[in-house]
C-alpha cells in the first residue's frame, strides 16, 4: 500500500482541477509516476465547481479490507469537504472498490463528487448513467499533453512511467560515484576510530559529537537551500552522525519548521550516496519530508529502503505504522519538539547516545571499539 499524504506538492502552488481531464492529468504527476492496479482519492478544498487540491493518496488494488472506510476516517481528520475516487484498471478490479467507497460515503459528510475507473487512456463513471455524457465505451483523455501537464513540467514535476521506475529513483548510487563514496566512508570511519581509541573522557567526546552532528545538520539544509550540494566527505560525515538519535531528530524537529522541498532534496540526495547499510536515518527524514509535502508513493519507498538497511530502526517502523493507520503528518509534526525542547527532555550527552554509531563502525572492518568512559 502507498502512503497516503495530506498536502498537495509544494512544488505546484496554487493548482487549480477544473475538469475531469484536468484531474486526470495533475494525477501521476502528484503520486510522481502513472499509476496501475491503484486506488485513488483527490481531496478538495474551495468553491465549486472549482476545486483546490488538498490532499492526494493512493492504495493497491485489490483493496484491503477495512480500507474504503478507512479512507473516510483519513479525508475527516483533513476536513476534506469534496472528493473524487480514480481506479485505475480493468473493471473486474476496480469495481468492487468503487463499490465499497460509495457505499463508505454515503454515511459521511464528504460529497463525493465523482467516482471513475481509468483503462487504456479512457474513462468512465460510476455515478453516472447518462449515455450522451457518459457513453459505455469511455470517454478518452490525453495523459501527456493536457494543460495539467504542461503546468507540472514548468514547474519541474515529472510522472515517471509506473512505480518500478520510482523506485529505481531511490536506488543506490553505483559505478564510480558509490566507489569514490565508499572511499571516503572508510576514510572517515578510520579517522572516527583512532578519535574513540584516543578519548579519556567518552561523555565529552559524545557531546563533541552531537554539537557537531548538530551543526553539520544545520550547516547542510542551509547548502540545500542555497542550491549547494554536499561534497562526499560532508555527506558520508553526516551519515554517520544521523546514527545518534539526538542528531537525527534534529534534522526531524527541523523538516516541521522549514521548507520541506530542501529538505526532500537534502536527504534524497543522501538516501542514494550514503553505504546502502548507513541509508536508515537519510531513508525515514526523506520519508517525513516527502508525506509532508505530498509525495506518498516516495515516502513509502523511501520507508522501505531504511527497513531494509535496518529492519528495526525506529522512525522507519513509527513512520509505516502511522501511514498505515492513514494518520495525517501533522499527528506527528506537531508532537515534534524543537531543538531547544529536545536538549531539555534528552539531557547532556552521553556516552550510550554513541552505541549505535559504534555499530556501525563494527560492521565495518577492522573491528569493535569500546565506549567504555
Amino acid at each position: 500500500m502507498s502512503a497516503p499524504s495530506s498536502n498537495a506538492p509544494a512544488a505546484w502552488p496554487g493548482l487549480l482541477l477544473g475538469s475531469t481531464e484536468d484531474l486526470l492529468g495533475a494525477v501521476p504527476y502528484l503520486l510522481g509516476f502513472h499509476p496501475a492496479d491503484s486506488l485513488v482519492v483527490i481531496g478538495l478544498k474551495g468553491t465549486p465547481p472549482r476545486g483546490r487540491l488538498h490532499l492526494t493518496a493512493r492504495w493497491d488494488l485489490p483493496l484491503a479490507v477495512p480500507g474504503s472506510g478507512r479512507i473516510v476516517s483519513l479525508l475527516d481528520k483533513e476536513e476534506i469537504t469534496r472528493a473524487v475516487v480514480v481506479g485505475y484498471g480493468p473493471g473486474s478490479l476496480v469495481t468492487p472498490a468503487a463499490d465499497a467507497v460509495i457505499t463508505s460515503f454515503r454515511e459521511s459528510r464528504i460529497t463525493l463528487l465523482d467516482v471513475l475507473r481509468v483503462e487504456d487512456g479512457r474513462y468512465w463513471s460510476y455515478l453516472c448513467s447518462r449515455a450522451d455524457c457518459c457513453p459505455p465505451a469511455g470517454l478518452p483523455y490525453d495523459r501527456e499533453n493536457s494543460v495539467i501537464a504542461a503546468q507540472a513540467t514548468v514547474h519541474g514535476l515529472v510522472a515517471l512511467p509506473d512505480r518500478a521506475a520510482l523506485e529505481r529513483s531511490l536506488a543506490p548510487l553505483g559505478g564510480p560515484e558509490r566507489v569514490a563514496m565508499s572511499r571516503v566512508t572508510a576514510r572517515v570511519l578510520e579517522e572516527l576510530r583512532g578519535r574513540l581509541a584516543e578519548c579519556g573522557d567518552a561523555d565529552r567526546f559524545a557531546a563533541e559529537f552531537v554539537a557537531d552532528g548538530i551543526a553539520r545538520v544545520r550547516e547542510a539544509v542551509a547548502a540545500y537551500a542555497a542550491g549547494g550540494r554536499l561534497d562526499d566527505e560532508r555527506a558520508a560525515r553526516l551519515g554517520i552522525d544521523l546514527a545518534v538519535i539526538r542528531v537525527r531528530d534534529e534534522a526531524w524537529a527541523l523538516i516541521a519548521e522549514k521548507d520541506r522541498e530542501v529538505h526532500h532534496r537534502l536527504w534524497h540526495d543522501l538516501t542514494r550516496r550514503l553505504e546502502p547499510g548507513f541509508a536508515a536515518p537519510a531513508a525515514s527524514l526523506l520519508a517525513m519530508a516527502a508525506w509532508c509535502r505530498g509525495d506518498s508513493a516516495l515516502a513509502g519507498i523511501a520507508l522501505a529502503r531504511a527497513r531494509d538497511a535496518d529492519p528495526g530502526y525506529s522512525m522507519a517502523n513509527l513512520l509505516t505504522q502511522a501511514l498505515h493507520h492513514m494518520l495525517p503528518p501533522s499527528a506527528l509534526n506537531d508532537r515534534m519538539p524543537n531543538s531547544e525542547e529536545l536538549d531539555q527532555e534528552m539531557g547532556d550527552p552521553r556516552a550510550s547516545w554513541l552505541l549505535p554509531m559504534a555499530a556501525l563502525l563494527r560492521e565495518s572492518p577492522p573491528g569493535p571499539i569500546s565506549l567504555a568512559g
